[in-house]
This record gives structure tokens, C-alpha cells and sequence, in this order.
């Protein structure tokens, strides 16, 4: 709490939490909505958006029945995540810290946020390539999204920040379906499957992209901080979040099908042609303005994520839980302006990501399944095994994608 008693991205006390609104369940539902959603929205970020044209540039709509069926385990660990912070509230990163130690819960949360810059670094390339498609050059569009990201944080509780990133959520989802209105459909088949090596490699992409490490810190620790969270709301929104994170990634995959073979899709100019090609000169703007409102929405998301599982993990403040967030990006806005087309090799190393959601994922497991911390909402049977059989096909799938 800083001098004039703002909480800055820490807890709401626990003593302040007035109850649900009177006015019935669906107005508590509302009341309570975000962290599930968020979560949802900021993983179908810039590399899944490139992933998934690349996956319908390549082989149209054969993946799509994969993808419907990844919201199994999306719902399943991240369901688990929110109800761990619904219960204790309280993020992973403290309940490590209480639980083992310091060092045991930094083990966690450290190699997620320095392979987080990653993540960064393809969400500030895709905010240049969507700004120059309107004609802002990278030496303007990088800083100014550099100072609005760490701007939104600079002074606000989470309940304030929450709300931007729902606007920013409600203009992705609009657009998206306005470039589907644009683009028209394809011939093609919903399943399909093939020994091609790129084919595969694109499976296990699509698979072991779908549950990022800071997923699991994110929704744990933001649903702690959400006024009204409970674990049916958690249940509740983290499945309609999860369908909906899978059908956007099916609608970016329908929108590559057809794409002229060999576009360069890591450029403003390639993609705009590309674009342009299948569905008019409009496409590209209105594409560009989802794929920026996408990317920054998974930059704060990401940010917020690993700053909250470091800051709980030594246990900092809620002020030098900012300055956690703001270094960890500095690095990552220097490298579009430095080095050309960065998202090409952000996109193989985004695969290799799904190594680190092992110790977290693990943590999740542990923590979800004590029934001294978590009582009556203890994962038993069915949940249990959910579970662990999702984590366990989640980063099977991403070691199958680097073989």
C-alpha cells in the first residue's frame, strides 16, 4: 500500500470484501468476471495468432478438430489454478513460499519470468507490425507501447486494470469476426491427419502451446485479488474462456487457408499483401487493429503474471511488485527496433516454453490436491485425474514438437 493507501497490484484486503450484489446470480457473475477470461484472451497472443494462419496457410482447416479438442485440458489445469486462488486467496508464488521456502518458490516463478521476455518480445513485434500496417514506424509505435503498458500499472489496482484489458478483449473478439466476414470460407475438412514432419510439428505446436507457464500465476493470482470469486464462478468462466480462446484460434486458422503460398508473414508488408489477396483492402486494417489490441492485452497479462509469482515468491510489496513489471520488459521492447523479423524465432522458442510449465504445473497439481489448504474443494477423482492426464498430454505434445 503506497502513502495515499493505493493498493498497486496487490490484494484487496481481505477484510474490505463486501458481499455479492443482492440483485441475483447473474448480476454475481458478471460481478465477479475476469481473471479466467483474461487468461483465455492473452493466450491466443501474437505467436499463436502467426501459428495459427501458418497451421491454415498450410493445411486449411485439417486442425481444426485438434484445436476444438484442446479445450479439455485448457479448462482442466487452468480451472485448477483459479480455484487454488478462489479457495486460499492467495498466488502460487506465496503459497510456495509458506508451504517449502523462499528458494523452493523462486525455483518456480524466476525461469518463467526470464523466459517470459520471450513472450514479450513477440507481443511488442506484433504491436509494430499491426501499427505499421497503419503507417506508424517501430522508432514510435515500440516506445509508446512501452509507456502506456507500464502506465496502466503505474498507479492502479487490479480491478482498474481489469477493466481496460476487457475492452481491449470485447475489440479482439469483434474484429476477429469481422475478418471471418471478410475472408469467407474455404473448402476444406475439419479433421484430417498427416505423416508429413510439418504437419506433426504443427500438432504438437498447437498442443503444447495451449498452457503457458504464466497462465497458471496469472489466474491464481488475479482471481485472489477479484471481489466475488468463487470456485463455481472460477469453473464457470474458466470453461466458457477456454471454448472461447479454441474458437479464436480455429478463426485465425481459417483465416490463413488460402493464403498465397509463401507469404511472408512475419512483415507488415508481407501479411498486409497476404491479406489483401484473400479478403480486400480492408482486411488488413481491421485484422491489424485485433492483432494490436491482442498483443497488448497479452503483454499486461504476461507482465502481471510474472511480476506477481516473483514479487509473492521473495515477497515484495505491492509497489516493488511495479518495478518487477516494468524491468522485465525493457530488454524485450529493444529488440524489434534492433534485430528484423524477430517473431520467426520467437515462434520456435515459444515451443520450448512448455518445459518450464512442468514445475509450475507441478506446483498446481501438489497445491490443488491438499486438502488441509484447499478442504472441501480438494481435487478428488475425476478432477484429479483431469488433471494430471491434461498436464501430462500438454508437455508430451511439446516434447514431441522439438523431436
Amino acid at each position: 500500500m503506497d502513502a495515499e493507501g493505493t493498493v498497486v497490484l496487490g490484494a484487496e484486503p481481505a477484510v474490505s470484501r463486501p458481499s455479492l450484489p443482492a440483485s441475483g446470480q447473474v448480476r454475481g457473475w458478471f460481478h465477479a468476471w475476469g481473471p479466467a477470461w483474461l487468461v483465455m484472451m492473452a493466450d491466443v497472443d501474437a505467436a499463436s495468432i502467426l501459428t495459427g494462419l501458418d497451421s491454415g496457410a498450410a493445411y486449411r482447416y485439417d486442425l481444426i478438430g485438434l484445436l476444438l479438442l484442446l479445450i479439455v485440458p485448457l479448462f482442466f489445469v487452468q480451472e485448477a489454478a483459479g480455484r487454488i486462488g478462489a479457495v486460499t486467496r492467495r498466488g502460487l508464488g506465496e503459497l510456495a513460499r509458506e508451504r517449502w521456502s523462499r528458494a523452493t518458490s523462486l525455483s518456480f516463478a524466476l525461469p518463467v519470468a526470464f523466459a517470459d521476455v520471450a513472450s514479450y518480445v513477440a507481443e511488442y513485434a506484433a504491436i509494430g507490425i499491426g501499427l505499421g500496417i497503419f503507417g506508424v514506424p517501430l522508432v514510435l509505435s515500440l516506445p509508446t507501447a512501452f509507456l502506456v503498458h507500464v502506465g496502466m500499472v503505474a498507479r492502479g489496482r487490479y480491478v482498474r486494470i481489469e477493466r481496460v484489458l476487457l475492452i481491449l478483449s470485447g475489440v479482439f473478439v469483434v474484429t476477429v469476426g469481422s475478418d471471418l466476414v471478410m475472408r469467407g470460407v474455404v473448402p476444406g475438412t475439419p479433421v484430417a491427419f498427416s505423416g508429413n514432419p510439418s504437419f506433426l510439428f504443427l500438432v504438437a505446436a498447437n498442443a503444447g502451446a495451449v498452457i503457458m507457464p504464466f497462465m497458471l500465476f496469472f489466474q491464481s493470482s488475479a482471481t485472489a485479488r477479484k471481489v466475488g470469486s468463487s470456485v463455481r464462478s472460477v469453473r464457470r468462466e474458466t470453461l466458457v474462456g477456454a471454448v472461447a480462446s479454441e474458437l479464436l484460434m480455429v478463426a485465425f486458422l481459417m483465416l490463413g487457408a488460402g493464403l498465397p503460398p509463401g507469404s511472408d508473414l512475419f512483415r507488415t508488408s508481407g501479411l498486409s499483401a497476404a491479406l489483401s489477396t484473400v479478403g480486400g483492402w480492408l482486411l488488413p486494417y481491421v485484422f491489424a487493429l485485433g492483432l494490436v489490441a491482442a498483443a497488448f492485452l497479452a503483454l499486461v497479462v504476461i507482465s502481471l503474471g510474472s511480476a506477481w509469482g516473483v514479487a509473492e515468491a521473495i515477497g515484495l510489496s505491492g509497489r516493488r511488485t511495479f518495478w518487477v513489471y516494468t524491468l522485465e520488459s525493457i530488454p524485450a521492447v529493444v529488440v524489434p527496433l534492433l534485430f528484423p523479423q524477430p517473431l520467426a524465432l520467437v515462434l520456435d522458442l515459444m515451443v520450448l516454453l512448455v518445459f518450464l510449465l512442468i514445475g509450475p504445473g507441478l506446483l498446481v497439481g501438489l497445491l490443488v490436491s491438499d486438502s488441509r489448504l484447499m478442504g472441501p474443494h480438494a481435487s478428488r477423482g475425476a478432477w484429479r485425474f483431469g488433471y494430471w492426464a491434461s498436464l501430462g498430454a500438454v508437455v508430451a505434445c511439446g516434447i514431441v514438437a522439438i523431436l
